[in-house]
């Protein structure tokens, strides 16, 4: 394989352009964390209280946020309209620039709309600025320039304090467009928070992938009824192995007369009592007490932390103290959730 010769490892000037990389790759995170520190110090100060103005008005809608802007802060927007919509708050965005050329079709009365713009002069959004004026469609602004275009003709302004650019020109959009973000996401979390937004929630708008996975509770993945490796205290080990051996989940649930599960007999259980009259004892007598469980509702993400915090293969799942399921490994595995 060749060697860009800019990164050849023999060479040494190799190592000042990775010390340099380094170097410039700090300043740039220490400059956009002073930016974000002065956003949370806003946020005590001037900015709190068109925060939680924004945070009314929307949550008093009937209709969805939209949210626009061009540019760095098109593509923040972007973001932000997104994570409103995935978190509760009804959103999407639209183009500054389409929304002249037909868009403004998609804004009613009811709606909020939300304009990103750093300087508050950017032309573009002349257009959408005007439309939310003539049919009195609530207008916040997320810019840096209270006195701005936009500034002055919206009826909430969230001022963003003036920040420096990670960009050693101070041209190229950095600390700003995070510090944009940043206040967007500070929304859609508050407004999530106010609207009681859980994660089963959650989970119907990501019905896909790995977080989806995560999102499934027990009840949607685990084995119940027969399938369950159940017996009660008095039964032999000799016939408690066999039912371990068939249900195939490597653990024997315990259960008393009130078929509560009051304990689990696993592998580990088995190999300690292996030379001790093992077949002739009963279950009661093998299983370690007090098992760990979770209920139907619980997450498969927190599920599968459980199992491999106790190096574990299986757990059941309790309601009332009755076993009403148990889930294996393979069943976070099989839905993608591990």
């Amino acid at each position: 394989m060749m060697t860009h010769p800019l990164f050849d490892p023999n060479s040494d000037g190799n190592e000042d352009i990775a010390t340099h990389c380094l170097v410039s790759a700090e300043r740039t995170l220490e400059t956009e964390i002073a930016g974000l520190s002065a956003v949370r110090a806003a946020l005590k100060d001037g900015l709190g209280k068109p925060f939680q103005q924004t945070c009314e008005l929307i949550q008093k809608s009937k209709g969805r946020v939209i949210v626009t802007g061009i540019g760095k802060s098109g593509h923040i927007g972007t973001k932000i309209a997104a994570s409103f919509a995935s978190t509760g708050t009804p959103s999407f965005f639209v183009h500054a620039s389409e929304a002249s050329h037909g868009d403004l079709g998609m804004i009613t009365e009811h709606d909020v709309v939300l304009a990103l713009s750093w300087s508050g002069e950017t032309q573009e959004l002349a257009g959408i600025v005007s439309y939310t004026r003539r049919f009195k469609v609530p207008l916040v602004a997320i810019t840096s320039r209270q006195d701005s275009t936009l500034g002055k003709a919206s009826d909430i302004v969230l001022k963003l304090p003036s920040v420096v650019e990670a960009c050693p020109h101070g041209l190229a959009p950095t600390t700003s467009a995070l510090v944009q973000l940043a206040i967007g996401d500070a929304l859609a979390v508050a407004l999530l928070e106010g609207g009681g937004f859980t994660a089963q929630d959650f989970r119907v708008f990501h019905p896909g992938g790995r977080l989806g996975a995560s999102l499934k509770s027990a009840k949607d993945i685990m084995h119940s009824g027969e399938r369950m490796p159940l017996v009660p205290t008095s039964t032999s080990m000799s016939e408690g192995i066999v039912l371990m051996t068939q249900r195939g989940f490597g653990v024997l649930g315990v259960v008393d007369e009130l078929k509560q599960l009051i304990g689990i007999i696993t592998d580990g259980d088995l190999r300690r009592h292996v030379s001790s009259n093992l077949l002739e004892k009963t279950a009661g007598e093998i299983m370690t007490p007090s098992p760990r469980t979770v209920s139907p509702d619980t997450l498969s993400a927190s599920i599968l932390e459980l199992v491999n915090s106790l190096s574990i293969t299986s757990v059941f799942v309790v309601e009332d103290g009755h076993p009403v399921g148990i889930v294996h490994v393979h069943d976070l595995l099989r839905i993608g959730a591990a």
